[in-house]
């Protein structure tokens, strides 16, 4: 019962990602058939029904956490560009590049895409907020600055009507 998605859809967003986090579903759906869905199809690390026992929540948190994770990598490459997540430094062929934060997070999310679309809506939602207009121009003005930083205007190309990603 989200507002703008699905309990389902924002689980399969997050498991996407290519650091997905540790995701505990707290559902009234408690049928088997439903668990076996949300922790196979769905890819929940865990399932627990409504009502449940705010004492065996913590329990499942506190499993979750002890968890190791993955260890994300730090950098990402694409033709000749390196990002470093930790650092948030942006580097072309060695030689350093300045970035806005706006442009460093649309620049990161295409990098994670690794040359999949990005819709508009999502990068208004990860790199703005909600809150922005969604027929502003934010986007295409960040993606043109960083294009020009870039130095090559080939390497973003817009998908109409889907999106943005980054070209071989």
């Amino acid at each position: 019962d989200l507002p703008v998605m699905t309990g389902d859809e924002v689980c399969r967003r997050l498991r996407e990602l290519t650091d997905p986090p540790r995701i505990l579903m707290l559902t009234a759906a408690g049928e088997i058939t439903d668990k076996v869905y949300g922790l196979t199809a769905l890819g929940a690390d865990d399932y627990l029904t409504k009502p449940f026992d705010f004492a065996e929540l913590v329990a499942r948190v506190r499993t979750l956490s002890r968890r190791a994770p993955k260890s994300p990598q730090v950098a990402l490459r694409h033709e000749g560009i390196t990002l470093d997540r930790a650092r948030h430094e942006v580097s072309v062929d060695g030689r350093p590049l300045e970035l806005t934060p706006k442009e460093f997070a649309v620049l990161h999310l295409l990098m994670e895409a690794r040359g999949a679309v990005v819709p508009h809506g999502e990068l208004v939602r990860t790199v703005w907020d909600e809150n922005l207009d969604p027929r502003t121009n934010a986007v295409r003005v960040a993606v043109s600055r960083l294009r020009r930083k870039l130095g090559d205007p080939g390497l973003i190309t817009v998908d109409k009507g889907q999106g943005y990603r980054l070209c071989d």
